[in-house]
């Protein structure tokens, strides 16, 4: 299988031999504008391909639950490689802010980057158990002090600029990365409101449209959400992430980065 996946742009196209009978078509789900191919559909995604609503979401389910899971003292050098600089291999790329840091600065002090759970871990109260807790698909370096200002926030639109965080905004509920990190952290909610659906001892988590959802085990808000996924789609370096996250740690996908139109089918 090859390290990069292929990707097509499809359109939908009524037969012409039937309008010509003068037949009527029955009425076909439309493909979303934007839907792609990838070389897992044969393979990795064979059991979702052609899917719809919960149907689509229960075969992901079933296909992305099949993972290796790393203990929390892993991430930090896992992390070291899914988010390396394209262009300093001495140093990550951290969310929110987009700053390039050192490796080497990876702790618990100002100047540092640590481990930021997008799905708070307090929402669902998984905390930094295996599972869950660890999961790489969700979890990216961030500066110290700008994971500490997300806290445990839903995610919305709106609010006060972030000190250093690079055109990110925050409220008294809510935070809003910068528009390059947008679609990113979409799609790692919604990777997580189908991985963790209730029946491996966690908690179901699901997405929902409010914010201020506390210890319940939602992530507000969806319509945002989506309009970030279609706005921000999926960049070379999350889809370069994705792919060491599959053939080196986890050996699972992020669905949504390889098919940003399943947000929509599902939602």
């Amino acid at each position: 299988m090859p390290a990069t996946h292929i990707r097509r742009w499809k359109t939908l196209a009524l037969s012409t031999s039937a309008v010509l009978v003068g037949l009527t078509l029955p009425t076909v789900a439309a493909t979303p504008a934007n839907a792609t191919t990838t070389a897992y559909d044969s393979t990795y995604y064979k059991n979702a391909v052609g899917k719809t609503g919960t149907s689509l979401k229960s075969s992901l389910h079933t296909i992305i639950s099949s993972q290796t899971k790393i203990s929390y003292s892993a991430v930090w050098n896992a992390l070291k490689v899914t988010d390396q600089d394209p262009n300093n291999s001495s140093n990550v790329i951290l969310l929110y802010s987009g700053v390039s840091r050192s490796k080497s600065l990876n702790g618990g002090d100002v100047g540092d980057w640590n481990r930021e759970h997008t799905w708070a871990k307090s929402h669902g109260d998984f905390g930094e158990v295996t599972g869950p807790g660890t999961d790489l698909h969700h979890l990216r370096p961030a500066d110290v002090q700008v994971n500490s200002i997300r806290g445990n926030l839903d995610f919305d639109n709106g609010g006060s600029t972030v000190t250093n965080g690079g055109g990110s905004l925050v409220d008294s509920d809510s935070f809003q990365p910068r528009a390059a990190d947008r679609g990113d952290v979409a799609r790692m909610i919604l990777y997580m409101a189908v991985r963790y659906e209730g029946d491996d001892g966690f908690a179901d988590l699901e997405p929902n449209e409010k914010v201020g959802n506390g210890s319940n085990p939602y992530m507000g808000k969806l319509s945002v959400l989506k309009a970030w996924n279609e706005a921000d789609p999926p960049s070379a370096f999350e889809e370069k992430r994705n792919q060491a996250i599959y053939d080196t740690y986890q050996h699972n996908r992020n669905p949504f980065i390889d098919h940003p139109e399943w947000v929509e089918a599902i939602w």
